[in-house]
């Protein structure tokens, strides 16, 4: 049985990005401009207490008094907006109650397996180096997948002096002050730790209350890890894990969302679907670049296409908080890449036109700390379409008559562009605030009065208020630069008939006998 997704449009947003805080974004969804717009809102984990990685490393599932208040969450509930949370399933921040017990109490804190021992876990499978870490065995390191140069290690200090070794695959930071350590970075969990599990029964209960509905599981596939295998989806170990979850969420009728980036020759994603689970489509932002780019339908009509024949359910979007994927679109390497959604010649030229456009990426690395590949491109979508508004309001248009839940990223409403400034100011990693900026009542007030962002908003409000989108969608036959989508549901329709060498379109809405055409040029 898969699991159906909530129809309606969804915005994505931190809970600072309008206007300073939780309060500002709920002052944009009570204007008249945006009535009947969003049915639902992802607000991103700085909506807890967290301390880096603009709120993925949590400290703990409390809401964050500075930027949210119960009252905006009950504003939020008043206007029918039901409500998308992150729970980070792989890592805790070092400033978590958890982490904190551990390096106080040493050996006397009850969460000491909260936490994965590196040199207990790689015992006997690895030689010690000399400062006193082990190092996995040549086949074992092969098969790690590293996030960051390194070994995924942190040297932790314990109040005897003893110095122990924990399993980090994310960030980490070390100071020494007149012999006192302090930390910042992601520990991972010890899943196989009931406290653990405990763990994720109590927030459950908490994001319940907070009026959660769907559950975005960031970093779920790194949380399985076993001697001899990968630490990334390991079978059937993740699976497990998930399945467990989800009877746990049943009990406060949270939906499940596993968040994963892996290319499409692996045929994750349809596992995934397979099993029931709703997937992120992290194929379609870039089908839709190589669509309106190449002025052909050809590859996006093949993803289209299987969506449905497959059935699988979907949260689709243009940007979003990360950076736009290309990994994602890529076939299996150990097929030789030939079976991916694109070639890797023609991703390679989507990378290099984004680049062109003022991108900045993202890269995975071997564990001699070597890049593998691009991971993603940083930009706004707008930026990523040259900045053109035509393009901005197709490729919306495209998403909203896309099987799935659309996810609409606030900036892109706002038709936002590449922030140079921001990017810089983040050193080494802060390529990702090239598409975060904040904005303040000003930025709203004159967002509103350009043509872009009042066209997409009245088709998200189409969107998100007609009947058709709850029936069929048939996919007409047209010539390759064209695209026309038609979604039935009863006697009410909706068509989108599109240009795209031109970036011109018109939807047809069709309700009661009453037709309305929206043209776009």
């Amino acid at each position: 049985m898969k699991t159906e997704l909530p129809n309606g449009v969804m915005l994505n947003a931190y809970p600072d990005s309008i206007d300073g805080n939780l309060a500002g974004t709920v002052r944009l969804l009570q204007r008249p401009e945006l009535a009947d717009v969003f049915s639902l809102f992802y607000i991103l984990p700085t909506v807890f207490n967290s301390d880096l990685d603009r709120g993925f490393s949590v400290i703990d599932y409390d809401l964050n008094a500075a930027l949210v208040s119960p009252a905006d969450l009950q504003a939020l509930d008043d206007l029918g907006i039901l409500l998308k949370f992150d729970l980070v399933l792989n890592h805790l921040s070092v400033g978590s109650p958890q982490f904190q017990d551990m390096v106080t109490k040493g050996e006397r804190s009850e969460f000491t397996d909260f936490f994965i021992d590196w040199n207990a876990f790689w015992d006997g499978e690895g030689e010690l180096h000399p400062d006193g870490y082990v190092v996995p065995s040549p086949g074992h390191l092969a098969k790690l997948f590293m996030r960051k140069p390194g070994l995924p290690i942190l040297r932790v200090r314990f109040p005897d002096g003893s110095d122990r070794f924990y399993w980090n695959t994310f960030y980490q930071q070390v100071d020494v002050v007149d012999g006192k350590h302090t930390y910042l970075g992601q520990m991972d969990l010890n899943a196989k730790s009931d406290k653990v599990w405990d763990f994720y029964s109590e927030t459950l209960a908490k994001l319940s209350a907070f009026g959660a509905r769907i559950l975005r599981l960031d970093a779920f596939a790194y949380l399985h890890k076993e001697v001899g295998m990968a630490n990334f989806f390991n079978k059937p170990g993740t699976w497990e894990y998930l399945d467990r979850l989800r009877v746990m969420a049943e009990d406060y009728n949270l939906i499940l969302l596993p968040e994963i980036h892996s290319e499409y020759g692996t045929a994750i994603h349809e596992e995934l679907s397979d099993r029931g689970y709703p997937v992120y489509d992290f194929f379609f932002p870039g089908l839709v670049i190589d669509a309106l780019d190449s002025a052909n339908n050809e590859h996006l009509l093949r993803w289209i296409d299987e969506i449905l024949d497959r059935n699988i359910k979907t949260v689709n979007m243009l940007g979003c908080h990360d950076g736009i994927p290309v990994i994602d679109l890529r076939g299996n390497p150990a097929a030789g890449g030939t079976d991916g959604l694109l070639s890797n010649d023609r991703i390679d030229e989507i990378i290099e036109r984004l680049l062109e456009r003022g991108g900045r990426v993202k890269n995975l690395y071997g564990p001699d700390g070597t890049k593998i590949s691009y991971y993603q491109v940083n930009a706004t979508f707008f930026s990523a379409l040259g900045e053109s508004e035509s393009r901005l309001r197709l490729a919306r248009a495209i998403q909203l008559f896309m099987p799935g839940t659309p996810q609409i990223w606030y900036l892109d409403l706002f038709a936002g562009t590449n922030d140079d400034e921001a990017a810089d100011r983040g050193g080494s990693g802060g390529h990702k605030e090239i598409n975060r900026t904040n904005l303040n009542a000003d930025d709203v007030d004159a967002g509103l009065t350009r043509k872009v962002v009042l066209d997409q908003l009245e088709m998200l409000r189409l969107r998100n208020t007609s009947d058709a989108f709850d029936g069929e969608l048939d996919v007409i036959a047209t010539a390759s630069d064209r695209l026309a989508l038609r979604w039935r549901n009863g006697e009410t329709s909706a068509m989108l008939e599109a240009d795209l060498a031109t970036a011109t379109f018109t939807i047809t809405h069709v309700r009661a006998e009453q037709q309305t055409v929206l043209a776009y040029d």
